[in-house]
């Protein structure tokens, strides 16, 4: 797999579990936490991926969640 496809669908779950862990009702807590941590070091091994995620979300003012790799690949 790619980077940026691989730090793009990580990047997405870590937003989906991020919003879950903010509702009162999420009872996993511990494995989401634990996923989250896993997710992050998963997303070390893509620095530049992961920043050219983040630069074409800023310029086309839209949550990572919404972006595509297509998007990604024709900004960098």
């Amino acid at each position: 797999m790619e980077p940026i496809t691989e730090a793009l669908q990580l990047l997405r779950r870590q937003a989906e579990i991020q919003s879950g862990l903010r509702r009162w009702d999420s009872t996993n807590r511990v494995v989401e936490e634990r996923e989250l941590y896993l997710i992050r070091q998963r997303l070390a091994r893509y620095p530049a991926a992961v920043q050219a995620i983040a630069l074409t979300a800023a310029e086309l003012h839209r949550p990572v969640e919404h972006l595509s790799v297509r998007d990604v690949e024709q900004r960098c």
